[in-house]
């Protein structure tokens, strides 16, 4: 009867032990597989985002040379007058190429805004695009004697503009609204144009400085 007994609790002990084995091993190769699957996805995302820094990085530090030269005057202007810190300065580089443009560099003029009718200080002509008899003509533009001049009274353009009232009905906060509300207020042609400031918004993260305290406060 030992003999009996033993025998089939031998067997038993054998097939547990192989399925226990079979199970570990594939166990272990599902672990080795994802180990490989996630390397694999980290190299490429390592590999795409050298690339696109590679290919945007001069581009990218000229522009953060001029976030970082502009964010508290954008955040002193947004406390005075309600526009986002982070609509103001994708304008400004969107307007005048990171500060490159010759109407930043010979006017200090980051926003583009031109004379109009009743405009009595220093002016810039360029060709922009004004049209006379089919043909292009040089535009009037505003003049500053500093970019300060021009980040406050971009500011005042807006704020004075009967055209542009509707925008100070949103949130500060709203950058996407703002910008939309912009393109449809008519302060540029260029159908992309609202987009392309949320691209810069967010490509530059510009809207952590929506939610920064006036500077000067902080000094107090």
């Amino acid at each position: 009867m030992k003999k009996k007994i033993t025998k089939p609790i031998q067997n038993k002990k054998r097939k547990v032990t192989t399925k226990s084995s079979i199970k570990d091993d594939f166990s272990w190769q599902k672990i080795v597989f994802s180990l490989f699957a996630i390397a694999i996805l980290i190299f490429a995302s390592s590999s795409k985002i050298s690339k696109y820094n590679k290919h945007r990085s001069a581009e990218d530090q000229i522009a953060l040379q001029y976030i970082e030269q502009y964010k508290d005057l954008a955040i002193l202007e947004m406390h005075r007058s309600g526009i986002p810190a982070s609509i103001t300065l994708a304008q400004g580089l969107h307007e005048s190429n990171s500060g490159l443009s010759s109407l930043a560099t010979s006017a200090n003029n980051h926003f583009g805004i031109k004379c109009k009718s009743y405009w009595v200080g220093k002016t810039f002509y360029h060709k922009d695009d004004d049209f006379k008899n089919g043909k292009l003509i040089e535009s009037c533009f505003r003049a500053y004697e500093s970019a300060v001049q021009s980040y406050v009274d971009h500011s005042n353009f807006l704020m004075g503009n009967k055209l542009y009232s509707s925008l100070f009905e949103y949130d500060h906060a709203d950058y996407e609204s703002w910008a939309y509300g912009l393109k449809r207020c008519g302060y540029a042609t260029d159908a992309k144009y609202a987009q392309k400031l949320i691209d810069k918004i967010e490509d530059y993260e510009l809207y952590i400085y929506d939610f920064e305290e006036n500077p000067l406060e902080v000094l107090k």
